[in-house]
């Protein structure tokens, strides 16, 4: 804070012009003070930087600028609290701060690059037919619950001459039990359909009832309920049956399709590895571009991180510095003021105690004449008109002004500036010293490129898939005749389903027609014994379904038997032994195979491995390399170890080391200065006496005052000489107190100003200076130490941030490999997918479409039965018994004789 000067009425803060320099430092200015008769200059130097510390919360109080009255100082428990925060900025750890966040390395984005030939994995698709197939599986299981039969198998593989018969039939004794029922019903209901069509033609059974009873209604109404319930049931299975034959088409065809198209696609993947590997390889110019792009900013980003780190610091310093200065320069302007102030003031109550007793004299005398009226009230104040403070009795600064004479004699302002400057420059400063060791990184990249290059060099799979190849292109060949074949029967199969479907919707057709046309004409007969059209129509149309189902019956049963046995075999000797992975252990079980069909020699498999574990490792993740035969030739971990990169990089940003700190900002002769400051006895001198002497007024009698009284006397005289004398007195206090008494008075209060801020200043002076000092060497001593520090830790996070890109490229290209570009999970994802379209998408619709097709013809025979009962209610009565107790004939009861007509 610098005073303006001495000429004013009141005291203004002189505000000192800021200018940011271009390393976002500060730069100070001057600020002249002007005084009675002093014309030298009092500098001022202001701290931006500080301030946006002492904003950010990093520098201690005593870095804050002070605002407010003039002479405002901290308190003691202020400056306490200021030294305590400065002690926690300069002692604490720097190197045990974390990384900054903006160090934490980010996710790399590695283009795509997968296996241009896919496996897509086929999945089992809910459906609303699910409860019909798991049902068509139970019910399968209880069929045949016997295991896989190994033996039979391995007997039938290897020599199938020595399979005997009675072993089949054992092991399929379910579908021959099945088989004797398809037997017994496909004679039965023929023989049964050829009894019933010549007893018709004898007028023995399906023709008209031969008496009437009154239970005939409710026999009819139970009849009628047991053939709508099996014409529903057989119309649910013969639509499940439809359906489920429709998506056994619908399944077929991809499904076959889907086969070679594997195989082919499994040939393609292998043999575009290497081009995968290469691109998987290439890929690594992602981590490497962004490791060269973060070393042009690593040097920069080393000195922004030391100057911001430090900044609070050495800001906190050179604001404590500035404020000392400052605290200087202003006290000696205001010892000056003080002294040339008393001077005058000695000097002007010389030149003020004759006149004023001159003038008391006058008035007193004019007061005592006796012609003035009224003037005994104020004759008091006038003979009590004398000089009251005399500064002459005040201690004398001038020994203190001796002792400072000459300071500052270094230039703070310039000092503090080439401090701040040199601070500012760390960032180009480091930028300069680890040009050298940047410039090495970046040809170490260039080496470790070569290096990755090695995981393709060395990639060994395709002198070792050749076998694969050949098996998959032989079953791929041998697979195209017989999938032909198949989708030929299937057709046929289709069409004679989708007829013997169409065959039994017809039987229903007929049954739901008889019923109607039946019942309708029961309504309209009245007598019944009466012919009526519509009942026999709807008894021939009960017929007619009764003809179809005798006529197709045996069809329907060969359809369902044929279909049952090939589907409930696919499903409990293939499908429910290859969900349990039964069949692989049986390939794998030694000897099982004949050797022309050892699939772990041809598909080149490791010697200590086999199909199961082959599958379950493909299953999990794992790359071809890991399940063929190479012999240990290749390793992918080893090739994927991250020490095998960065041992030369890391080892260059661990030695490279830099001195980035040294600053100076105090020279010896403003440290001589601060310390004469110190020792000048400016908090010697005793500023009491000063204070208790300001508070006696210049003259004890205020002037203004009695020269009011005496205008009022000189209204109330009668003597026009009288009244004329005490106007000229009244003007001449005026005179006295405006051209000499009211400048002394502001002399004294300018005096009380400085006097003021010295007080105020004066008991914390020598140990603020000391604790300058202190802070400015502790600083300077720190700074390169902590630099170092900071330039250790920022390297330390630039390596573990690099680090991480390498550690996430090489983790990328262990798991493209293993996962997709050179992963064997295509094969178990084959194998899967077989699985799938056989017995998911195949098999279970098949099973559905003989169990609902069944369900329809063991269900024929009670529909015919009750047709058959039925179609006697829909024609007359040949004989009719008239009783009494008719309800149909007599619905009102009269007793009367009855006869029998004939």
């Amino acid at each position: 804070m610098v005073w303006e000067g001495l000429g004013g009425s009141s005291p203004r803060l002189a505000q000192p012009s800021q200018a940011q320099t271009p390393q976002g430092g500060w730069r100070g200015s001057s600020q002249a003070a002007s005084g009675l008769g002093s014309s030298q200059p009092v500098r001022q130097v202001s701290f931006r930087a500080a301030n946006e510390a002492t904003r950010a919360g990093h520098a201690p109080p005593c870095a804050r600028r002070l605002t407010g009255l003039p002479g405002s100082f901290l308190t003691t428990e202020a400056m306490r609290a200021a030294g305590l925060l400065l002690a926690w900025v300069l002692l604490r750890p720097v190197g045990a701060q974390q990384c900054h966040p903006s160090s934490s390395a980010g996710v790399l984005r590695f283009t795509d690059t997968h296996a241009e030939i896919r496996v897509p994995a086929l999945h089992r698709v809910p459906s609303s037919l699910d409860p019909l197939y798991g049902l068509v599986r139970h019910y399968l299981d209880l069929i045949q619950q016997n295991p896989l039969p190994t033996e039979l198998l391995r007997a039938a593989l290897n020599d199938p001459s020595s399979v005997r018969a009675s072993q089949v039939v054992q092991y399929e004794l379910g579908y021959v039990i099945c088989a004797a029922v398809a037997l017994l019903f496909t004679v039965a209901v023929p023989v049964a359909g050829l009894c019933f069509c010549y007893c018709r033609s004898r007028r023995r059974c399906g023709g008209r009832l031969r008496a009437h009873r009154r239970s005939l209604a409710c026999r009819r109404r139970c009849l009628l309920v047991c053939l709508s319930i099996t014409s529903i049931i057989i119309l649910t299975s013969a639509i499940c049956a439809l359906v489920t034959n429709q998506r056994v088409k619908e399944q077929m065809e991809p499904g076959l399709g889907a086969v070679p198209a594997m195989l082919r696609t499994l040939r393609q993947h292998i043999a575009n590895i290497p081009q995968g590997v290469q691109m998987v390889v290439d890929q690594f110019e992602v981590p490497r571009q962004q490791i060269i792009s973060d070393l042009g900013g690593l040097s920069r980003s080393v000195g922004l991180s030391i100057h911001t780190q430090l900044k609070a610091m050495t800001y906190a310093a050179l604001a404590d510095l500035q404020d000392r200065a400052g605290d200087l320069q202003t006290s000696l302007h205001h010892l000056q003021i003080i002294n040339k102030t008393v001077r005058v003031l000695t000097a002007a109550r010389a030149e003020l105690e004759p006149a004023l007793q001159e003038r008391r004299q006058r008035v007193v005398t004019l007061l005592d004449d006796p012609r003035c009226t009224s003037c005994a009230s104020v004759l008091g104040r006038a003979q009590s008109l004398q000089l009251g403070a005399d500064y002459s009795k005040v201690p004398s600064v001038e020994k203190v002004l001796k002792t400072l004479s000459g300071l500052p004699r270094s230039d703070f302002a310039e000092m503090i500036r080439q401090g701040n400057g040199t601070f500012n420059s760390i960032p180009e400063l480091a930028v300069e010293r680890m040009a050298q060791v940047i410039q090495e990184l970046r040809d170490e990249m260039a080496q470790v490129s070569e290096k990755v290059q090695t995981i393709a060099d060395g990639f060994p799979l395709p002198d070792y898939t050749r076998r694969v190849n050949k098996a998959l292109l032989k079953a791929e060949d041998n697979s195209q005749p017989f999938l032909r074949e198949v989708e030929r029967f299937e057709w046929y199969r289709w069409v004679a389903g989708t007829v013997l479907c169409s065959i039994i919707l017809l039987i229903v057709a007929c049954n739901v027609a008889g019923m109607a046309l039946g019942t309708y004409g029961l309504s309209k007969r009245e007598d019944p014994s009466d012919y009526e059209c519509r009942g026999e129509a709807g008894a021939k149309f009960l017929m007619i379904g009764v003809g179809l189902g005798f006529l197709f019956s045996w069809l329907l049963i060969l359809m369902v038997f044929t279909t049952f046995l090939v589907g409930g075999n696919v499903q409990t000797l293939v499908c429910r032994n290859w969900v349990n992975q039964e069949i692989y252990k049986f390939i794998d079980t030694p000897g099982n195979l004949p050797p022309s069909m050892n699939l772990t020699q041809q598909l080149n498999l490791r010697r200590d491995s086999n199909l199961t574990a082959a599958y379950r490792e493909c299953k999990s993740g794992a790359g071809l390399w890991e399940v063929l035969q190479l012999e240990k030739s290749y390793d992918l971990d080893e090739h994927l170890k991250a020490p095998k990169y960065t041992a030369n990089f890391q080892k260059r940003l661990g030695d490279f080391t830099a001195q980035l700190g040294d600053v100076r900002l105090l020279r010896s002769e403003g440290r001589n200065d601060l310390q004469t400051f110190a020792r000048s006895g400016v908090d010697e001198v005793d500023y009491s006496r000063f204070q208790e002497e300001m508070k006696i007024p210049v003259v004890q009698t205020s002037l203004p005052a009695l020269a009011r009284s005496l205008d009022g006397l000189q209204k109330m005289q009668r003597n026009g000489t009288v009244a004329g004398r005490l106007a000229a007195e009244a003007k001449a206090l005026w005179q006295m107190h405006n051209s000499t008494v009211q400048i002394q008075e502001a002399l004294v209060a300018k005096l009380g100003e400085s006097i003021r801020f010295l007080s105020r200043l004066a008991p914390h002076l020598q140990e603020r200076v000391k604790t300058t000092l202190d802070t400015i060497t502790s600083v300077e001593t720190r700074l390169p130490v902590q630099a170092q520090q900071i330039l250790r830790q920022e390297i330390g996070c630039f390596t573990r941030k690099e680090l991480r890109y390498f550690a996430q490229y090489l983790h990328w290209v262990g798991q493209t490999l293993r996962e997709d570009v050179a992963s064997c999970q295509p094969l178990a994802t084959a194998l899967d997918n077989g699985r799938v379209i056989l017995c998911d998408r195949i098999a279970d619709p098949w099973n559905a479409f003989w169990f609902s097709l069944g369900c329809c013809t063991f269900f024929l025979i009670p529909n015919i039965i009750f047709a058959i009962r039925l179609t006697k209610h829909f024609r007359p009565i040949r004989n009719r018994l008239i009783s009494t107790g008719s309800e149909e004939t007599c619905p009102f009861h009269i007793p009367r004789v009855t006869a029998l007509k004939l």
